[in-house]
């Protein structure tokens, strides 16, 4: 059998002349047959497909699956060689294809290993932080770091679905925030789990809280969507229960009376006055400056308001265009920012060399700016001191505003004044407001055709 190679395929003078066995005969039929199999399909086969270069790997795998491997830009600004795996050839060269898209775009990607957090710190250095104030993005920093990412981080995010947002969303309604976040810790008075025994406030996030960070996650998975990291978004289905809706809380004209009366003896009464009267909001009455306030010609102009952002205190510009508006200055106001002014500089004097000059219409004794959660202890504290209704110091603007409205002030008018960017929002705010001034103006009216009303009420 060693010489049986050597005569396939030949005739020679070797066979000439003498006979072949059967046996033999059958073994050089069967190579014969073999050699011309192999070279037919040598002839049919396709020829190799070759990845361009740059372009990854495809390679078939011993079971069978065709893997590609590609360098990627991944959100943490690394690149890295990840696998993506298909039933075909031509599967994964239209995953490289897309992958390769995306990478044109500058679309970060982590085909395998991209979880919720990973994906919420790439929206918020890159999509989100860009393009809004910094005063909005450090409450979406803030809604990710302790609720977000705590909840819903360990998720892949191509696996994140509807369940895993609901639940989450419902255990925000029932989790402490002392407890879960550690507040009670740094506190001089523990009073809620660092206490001993642990007794816990029950200090959940409001329903209003819960839809900002709703909001804010729906944000982020849309963005994630537009860059084809995800097919949907998952949150957009998920609804809070309960009624998020802010009730406007404003003083009725007496309450107002009685607060201002109560602050006369105040440092600051003439930034309550301002909030009241004017309708600023607490940053932009704090970030109110003197060569903003034209006391001669009676008017002010809201330029900037005063923020704490990244732990500092900041000027920053004021939210729109329409917040950036010239506004008449009541006659009484006027009288109350000069005494303002005078008793400033009588501070300036008294502080010497520790004063710090800021151009801030309102400061501290030395001239620095006013840290904004201290002007909300004042104002509850105030709010005590005058036997009215404990309020959030925002809404002296929805005070501003209702009292207008009571005075029959036009919609639109009210809107100039308060700076909103369309009368849309205006209205909406006030809606049960201006609804009841219409019920008065129509029973008014409704007098006029009652004929048992007598004619001295009219």
């Amino acid at each position: 059998m060693v010489g049986v190679p050597a005569a396939v395929g030949r005739t020679g003078p070797v066979d000439q002349g003498r006979s072949v066995s059967p046996d033999r005969a059958a073994v050089l039929r069967c190579l014969r047959v073999r050699a011309d199999r192999e070279r037919c399909v040598m002839a049919e086969k396709k020829p190799r497909k070759r990845n361009p270069n740059g372009s990854g790997t495809i390679s078939t795998r011993k079971d069978g699956r065709v893997e590609l491997k590609l360098f990627v830009d991944t959100p943490d600004g690394k690149r890295k060689r990840v696998s993506v795996y298909g039933r075909t050839w031509d599967e994964a060269d239209a995953e490289r294809t897309r992958l390769k898209e995306l990478q044109r775009k500058g679309i970060p990607v982590d085909v395998t290993t991209m979880t919720v957090r990973q994906y919420m710190e790439y929206w918020l250095r890159e999509i989100a932080e860009p393009k809004i104030r910094r005063t909005t993005f450090a409450t979406y920093e803030g809604d990710v770091r302790l609720h977000i990412v705590p909840g819903l981080g360990r998720h892949k995010l191509k696996a994140l679905n509807s369940r895993h947002v609901r639940t989450f969303i419902t255990g925000l309604r029932a989790k402490c925030q002392c407890c879960s976040q550690g507040k009670d810790a740094g506190r001089i008075k523990p009073r809620c789990c660092a206490k001993s025994p642990a007794e816990c406030c029950q200090d959940a996030l409001s329903i209003s809280s819960i839809q900002h960070v709703l909001r804010v996650l729906r944000a982020a998975l849309q963005d994630a969507v537009d860059e084809e990291l995800i097919s949907r978004n998952v949150a957009r289905t998920v609804k809070v229960g309960g009624s998020g809706d802010y009730k406007v809380r404003a003083f009725t004209a007496v309450e107002a009376k009685q607060l201002l009366r109560a602050a006369e003896a105040h440092r600051l009464h003439a930034l309550w006055a301002v909030a009241l009267s004017m309708g600023l909001r607490r940053g932009e009455a704090l970030g109110l400056k003197w060569s903003d306030v034209d006391l001669s010609g009676g008017r002010l102009v809201v330029r900037q308001a005063l923020h704490r952002v990244d732990g500092k205190l900041r000027l920053e510009e004021v939210k729109t265009e329409g917040s950036n508006a010239t506004l008449p200055l009541p006659r009484p106001l006027v009288t109350v920012l000069r005494n303002h002014r005078k008793q400033q500089m009588e501070e300036r004097f008294a502080a010497g060399s520790s004063w710090e000059e800021s151009g801030l219409v309102f400061t501290t004794k030395f001239g620095k700016p006013i840290e904004p959660r201290n002007v909300n202890r004042m104002f509850h504290a105030l709010c005590k001191k005058a036997g009215v209704p404990e309020v959030r110091v925002h809404d002296l603007r929805h005070s501003c505003a209702t009292l207008l409205f009571t005075q029959r002030v036009e919609a639109a008018t009210v809107q100039r004044i308060l700076r909103h960017s369309s009368i849309t929002v205006t209205t909406d705010i006030y809606m049960e407001v201006i609804e009841s001034v219409k019920r008065d103006a129509l029973d008014s009216m409704g007098m006029l055709f009652d004929s048992s009303a007598d004619d001295t009420a009219l």
